[in-house]
């Protein structure tokens, strides 16, 4: 591919998103693309974490509640003030609803004052009920933007329903981190790993695991996450008198494909989602998946395919299609071999990596003149 430059100038992208402090969906993928556009060759690529941390006294204003909102918020904005200038183009990361008026609005904001092309990464499950109820505010903002990019094909079809126009570049998943294992035989090792927010329904996989368990005394499930729900969920479990459920908490994306390894299987509950980068993960590592048929997950999903999908909030049917695992190893095999050939092709670094290059290129005129180095670099991925 040709290099994105005018003689030998870089184009300058700013990754406006949050950072893996703490670690969450948007920050792993964030991350996963900043580095790999550091080694494109063809991108000079600076960071603005939508979350940065204080220090010294700052810092401990973060820990009081609405005072943090407040100090973040300020020292986020003088970054984007003092950053984006440097940059040819600016490439936001954004959620809906109040996080959206805080953290991609001023950047889109502040980038078209200096000037920028400025792209907007939307990448929440909760848009068509975000551009319904927030139309006012959130609408105008996402006609300033030079380009809408979506992870799937399902805010495509949301936004298009509103007048917006979006592309599609899909989510990252470097199948080199995460080892592919053959699972022969498929033990009944569950895995669940959702933050403990109500739309993901964690509760789901609890309640179809209890099912599990009448079956196979001997199952497991590990919940990975954390979350407001935390307390209600934990609870559920002795409601239901679960065994061997472990809840490991929050995991860094470092130890993450440890703890894939040490699953059989991926169950996936949410009533409301996007694109969860957790079901490709699995994909990766070689669990077979069953997950709800919630917002964007059939776009990338193939169910009998890739994965198996059930119904939202029914329990029963996702402990049924478990079961079915269990005693049919063919079909998990079947399931695990579409979904690694789904992630080399569709979802490798560099093809992704490539993606967006392509639409920096398009975006982005360029200017004769010497090379451009990196600006330094605002913000830290952590």
């Amino acid at each position: 591919m040709r290099r994105a430059v005018a003689g030998d100038r870089l184009v300058r992208v700013c990754l406006v998103a949050p950072s893996l402090d703490p670690p969450g969906g948007q920050a792993v993928q964030a991350a996963r693309l900043y580095h790999g556009l550091r080694g494109s060759g063809s991108v000079a690529v600076g960071f603005v974490a939508i979350n940065p941390r204080l220090p010294g006294l700052l810092g401990l204003l973060q820990r009081v509640r609405y005072v943090r909102t407040v100090v973040t918020s300020l020292r986020y904005v003088w970054t984007l003030l003092t950053s984006l200038a440097a940059y040819d183009l600016v490439h936001v990361f954004s959620a809906s609803y109040f996080s959206f008026l805080l953290a991609p609005t001023p950047a889109v904001l502040l980038g078209k004052w200096y000037g920028k092309k400025v792209i907007l990464n939307y990448r929440s499950g909760e848009a068509e009920d975000h551009v319904r109820r927030w139309r006012r505010t959130a609408i105008p903002i996402l006609r300033l933007v030079d380009a809408l990019v979506v992870p799937s094909r399902y805010l495509v079809d949301v936004f298009a329903r509103v007048g917006l126009h979006a592309s599609v570049i899909g989510n990252v998943v470097d199948c080199d981190q995460f080892r592919f294992r053959e699972r022969r035989p498929l033990r009944p090792v569950f895995l669940s790993n959702r933050n403990f927010e109500a739309h993901y329904n964690v509760a789901c996989v609890l309640r179809a695991f209890a099912q599990i368990q009448r079956r196979h005394p001997d199952a497991r499930l590990i919940v990975a996450g954390d979350g407001k729900e935390r307390r209600a969920l934990v609870r559920l479990a002795r409601e239901l008198s679960l065994r061997n459920t472990e809840f490991v908490g929050r995991v860094t994306p470092d130890r993450m494909p440890s703890v894939y390894d040490a699953a059989d299987v991926y169950l996936n509950g949410p009533d409301i989602d996007n694109m969860p980068g957790s079901i490709l993960e699995a994909f990766a590592s070689g669990l077979p998946v069953v997950t709800t048929d919630a917002g964007g997950i059939p776009y990338i999903v193939r169910d009998g395919e890739t994965g198996l999908i059930v119904p939202r909030g029914d329990d029963h049917a996702m402990a049924a299609a478990a079961l079915r695992l269990l005693v049919d190893p063919a079909l998990a095999e079947r399931l695990t071999a579409g979904a690694l050939e789904e992630c080399r092709h569709k979802y490798a670094p560099e093809a992704v990596v490539r993606e967006w290059r392509s639409m920096y290129e398009g975006l982005v005129a360029y200017s004769d003149g010497p090379a451009a180095e990196l600006a330094p670099r605002p913000g830290s991925l952590r």
